[in-house]
């Protein structure tokens, strides 16, 4: 089955009811993060193309990292009247005021990727993976590759204060608390960007011995872990095999490095949000029947077992 055709299925793209006819009618609001990251830009390009495909008039806003970005994009769509809401929010805290402004409107606000702190009572539903499972299936990975030899992890953070760093380093560390051979000897955001990830790593790598004193690092996206791999080669060691790498996405780089030998596993992130979101939406305007609060997506992982440059090929094309 195509990457493709993994996405659509996974993502319940099933087309209910007579959704096209509905659709058509429905203009929807996207405050999207920003374009951090490979995925981020594959989740965009996937939500304008799922909002085509429905005959939905998309109303698009960039916020560029910038949370008070977001907060004016949804008011600026309550103003306009759309017919719903779907917000990728770049942090989870400080949304209670704007999502109670969208409430009252009437307007349903369906969250994308990422959580946050406020009611549930205030968003329709949140769709997304488990991010803390996430965690535990990298950390899982790496204890059971690592066996018993001592393994020094240096730790590449998302944005502070995001649901994806928090719960990633979290299920990260649920899994390797029983290991006692295991342990993370540095954490530091690289905010999800390759440019920092470098940075970040070079440091890292200074801190440590020239990177002699590091055995694995573990990146909450593949972005950091590119810019990771490439301040370990500039340091005259070799990722995959002198520093384990391990990360979260699944983006076509990601497997273009694991075809060269030089990442070892990546969980993937489906970038296909819309579908189920656009799903839930049209069985709820259809009905009034609220779907379930929270739709969890699939936690894959992939490693050099599972053909990366085939996977690179058919992703390439989603808009990474």
């Amino acid at each position: 089955m195509s990457v493709l055709s993994r996405l659509a299925l996974g993502a319940g793209v099933s087309i209910l009811l007579s959704t096209t006819a509905m659709a058509a009618d429905l203009t929807v609001g996207f405050s999207q993060i920003g374009s951090e990251s490979g995925w981020r830009a594959a989740e965009t390009s996937v939500t304008k193309a799922e909002a085509e495909k429905r005959g939905i008039d998309l109303k698009f806003a960039d916020a560029q990292q910038k949370q008070e970005n977001q907060i004016k994009a949804i008011r600026g769509f309550i103003a306009q009247g759309v017919d719903a809401i779907l917000v990728a929010p770049v942090v989870a805290t400080g949304w209670e005021a704007v999502l109670g402004e969208a409430k009252d409107a009437k307007i349903p606000v369906i969250l994308l990727d990422r959580g946050v702190d406020a009611s549930q009572d205030l968003y329709l539903t949140s769709i997304a993976s488990d991010q803390v499972e996430e965690g535990r299936v990298a950390g899982r990975w790496l204890t059971e590759n690592v066996k018993d030899k001592d393994c020094k992890v240096v730790e590449l953070q998302g944005t502070v204060g995001s649901t994806p760093a928090i719960n990633r380093k979290k299920g990260f560390e649920e899994a390797i608390a029983d290991h006692k051979n295991v342990s993370i000897a540095r954490s530091q955001t690289g905010d999800f960007t390759r440019s920092k990830g470098k940075e970040v790593m070079e440091g890292f790598i200074k801190a440590e011995n020239g990177g002699k004193g590091i055995c694995a690092v573990y990146a909450h996206n593949d972005d950091m872990a590119v810019g990771a791999i490439q301040a370990i080669k500039d340091a005259g060691l070799k990722p995959g095999s002198d520093i384990l790498v391990v990360s979260i996405d699944a983006v076509p780089d990601i497997f273009a490095a694991m075809a060269a030998g030089e990442a070892n596993a990546t969980v993937e992130l489906t970038p296909n949000m819309a579908g189920p979101a656009f799903d839930a939406l049209a069985a709820y305007l259809k009905d009034g029947k609220e779907p379930a609060k929270f739709i969890i997506t699939e936690s894959k992982l992939y490693t050099p077992a599972d053909n990366p440059q085939g996977e690179y090929e058919a992703r390439k094309g989603l808009g990474y």
